[in-house]
């Protein structure tokens, strides 16, 4: 079979280009979307739905690589249009029952909460699938690979579908038209060995094409992938150094920020494209994914 038409529809987050991506395929009376984006975004998926001649009562398959707001919020609602939802076994409770995970969000966006995410609807149990590590899942003549692929997060899968690999935050972020790309790293489940394994999993498949969530379609695995791995080390490198000094969260933020800025700086990126990255991986976010990483793995 040739390649299947891929569509990439922007979700505009926050009036921002190339910050979420969700991914259609149509295939006979298949419509398949990776990735659901949040509750906001949901009038740029129906315009993106609506340019393909659909509705999001077409959608037939919601493929979820994990349960972050910005991937996932906007599942409850999807399924309650028809689609059936597929997600990580670990992030499977948190679909059915989302208090927790937006009690969580709640501390950390406070009253931005509504106007970032917006809503977050339960799943259904009858409309969620929940696929084991490496069970192929067949919907029509089409066959998804999900590969169990933590280190941004535990509840973690990247689908394999026909050369493409969709690798929801574990394949970073990268805003199209740059050389360059960013690791985000929340907390609370960041692991830079569980990362690198997954890296190396993704390596020993037969992948011609990454799609991260953030954002876009990349045709250089390699580069992708090797850059990747080197941003991890070089990231694990600088917190130990900085780790060594014993700073406050506030001081590891400030840190942090300053080292994304020159980064910037050197890479010559617009603040346009700085807005993206930042949109997509919030700088002071990661740090705090750094903080805990450090308290919880690397000292524990």
């Amino acid at each position: 079979m040739a390649n299947t038409r891929i569509i990439t529809i922007d979700l505009n987050f926050q009036g921002k280009t190339q910050a979420i991506a969700s991914y259609l395929i149509q295939h006979g009376d298949a419509v398949i979307l990776v990735e659901s984006g949040p509750g906001s975004t949901l009038p740029a998926l129906e315009a993106g739905l609506a340019k393909e001649g659909l509705s999001p009562r077409n959608l037939t398959h919601v493929l979820l690589t994990h349960i972050h707001l910005d991937h996932a919020g906007a599942a409850g609602w999807l399924s309650q249009q028809g689609a059936q939802i597929y997600v990580h076994p670990l992030g499977a409770p948190h679909l059915l029952n989302p208090e927790k995970l937006i009690a969580s969000a709640t501390r950390i966006y406070g009253d931005r909460m509504d106007q970032l995410w917006g809503e977050f609807l339960p799943v259904a149990q009858n409309q969620l699938t929940v696929p084991n590590d490496a069970e192929e899942i067949v919907i029509g003549n089409l066959r998804f690979l999900p590969v169990n692929t933590p280190g941004h997060a535990e509840h973690h899968f990247s689908y394999i579908f026909e050369d493409v690999c969709f690798c929801g935050d574990v394949g970073g972020v990268r805003i199209p038209g740059y050389q360059y790309l960013r690791a985000p790293m929340p907390p609370p489940e960041l692991h830079f060995g569980r990362w690198r394994e997954s890296l190396a999993h993704l390596r020993g498949l037969k992948i011609a094409r990454v799609a991260p969530t953030h954002f876009g379609m990349y045709e250089d695995v390699d580069w992708h992938l090797n850059t990747l791995d080197e941003t991890l080390a070089s990231m694990e490198k600088w917190l130990e150094v900085v780790m060594a000094r014993e700073p406050s969260i506030e001081e590891l933020r400030e840190e942090f920020t300053h080292w994304m800025e020159e980064e910037s700086r050197v890479k010559s990126l617009s603040e346009d494209v700085v807005r993206a990255y930042s949109l997509s991986n919030p700088v002071a976010m990661s740090a705090d994914g750094l903080m805990r990483y450090w308290k919880k793995v690397r000292t524990a």
